[in-house]
């Protein structure tokens, strides 16, 4: 009899218990979903509050400076007078910067990226190399201006000129075209630099003829962006001694310069109105080079991932 009442006794507990347990259970995922919902919220309006706030200020810009825009004001020369100043000194000064800042870094960085993933072993000494080039990357721009400062234009005497602003630039994107050139040539599947080597190829050839076109749509994407963030900096253009008030086109690598961010600090530094509606004016143009660029890298970069799976 007492076994009976027992077991009984369990199975009627069995139905209450496991319905506490789905009661708890339920509970659980209640809260797992709200706290699920309220993360979701908070990174939602971590990305969309930044964006609106950019957002904002980019059009309160343009607003601005849109009553400036116009062909004049692009193919002027800058002048004490707000109505008559134009960007085209700095506009070409910053076009020659990043032409002769693309020749310097884009072979040097893309071929010390070849020399570390191909031809380099994995020792401490090329891991300490990583380390610095990362370190190097996220050194502030002002520091490569008083290196550029002191060793392009007193040491090697290239006098505060486009070339001296050039490789100050170059120095400063080194670090990233090598990173960036690295990680596309990390994409390239091993095996098929072994079925290169298993048909007799040399490393050399296997490089240029398999790895190098794989990876060109990542070095050129990353090439582009670099360049983006060339044409975009002030601080080592200041301390190398570019201009802020140039009436003249450079007529080579050897002669004073501005560029367009520079020509902006200058006028953003007037008091008078008409300057900074210039300084919108030429924020915008600035922005719109920079989206021109990057753009241009996404659209290439898909292009050719395109070509090269078709």
């Amino acid at each position: 009899m007492t076994a009976r009442a027992d077991a009984a006794r369990s199975t009627a507990a069995t139905p209450v218990s496991l319905a506490a347990s789905l009661a708890k259970g339920s509970g659980k995922a209640r809260r797992s979903r709200m706290s699920e919902h309220v993360f979701y919220l908070i990174a939602l309006g971590a990305v969309l509050l930044p964006l609106l706030i950019l957002l904002g200020m980019v059009i309160g810009v343009a607003l601005t400076g849109s009553e400036r825009l116009s062909w004049g004001f692009l193919t002027g020369f800058p002048s004490r007078k707000p109505a008559l100043a134009g960007i085209l000194p700095g506009l070409l000064g910053s076009f020659y910067l990043m032409v002769l800042t693309g020749l310097i870094a884009l072979p040097l960085g893309v071929g010390a990226a070849i020399h570390l993933e191909e031809y380099g072993k994995r020792s401490r000494v090329s891991r300490l190399i990583e380390l610095n080039i990362a370190n190097l990357a996220g050194v502030p721009s002002i520091v490569y201006g008083l290196l550029g400062l002191d060793l392009f234009v007193r040491t090697l005497q290239m006098g505060r000129s486009l070339l001296a602003g050039a490789c100050t630039l170059s120095l400063l994107v080194l670090p990233m075209v090598v990173m960036v050139s690295r990680e596309a040539l990390r994409t390239v599947p091993q095996h098929l630099r072994e079925a290169s080597y298993a048909l007799g190829a040399t490393r050399w050839a296997t490089i240029r003829q398999i790895v190098l076109p794989m990876a060109y749509p990542g070095i050129l994407t990353g090439a582009i962006l670099a360049l983006s963030r060339a044409i975009g900096e002030t601080a080592p253009l200041v301390v190398v001694g570019a201009l802020t008030y140039i009436t003249f086109v450079p007529d080579g690598i050897d002669a004073p310069f501005t560029a367009l961010p520079i020509q902006i600090f200058n006028w953003v530094s007037r008091p008078q109105h008409g300057f900074v509606v210039n300084a919108a004016a030429g924020i915008v143009v600035l922005l719109s080079t920079m989206l021109v660029l990057n753009g241009g890298a996404i659209y290439l970069r898909n292009r050719l991932q395109k070509k090269g799976t078709a």
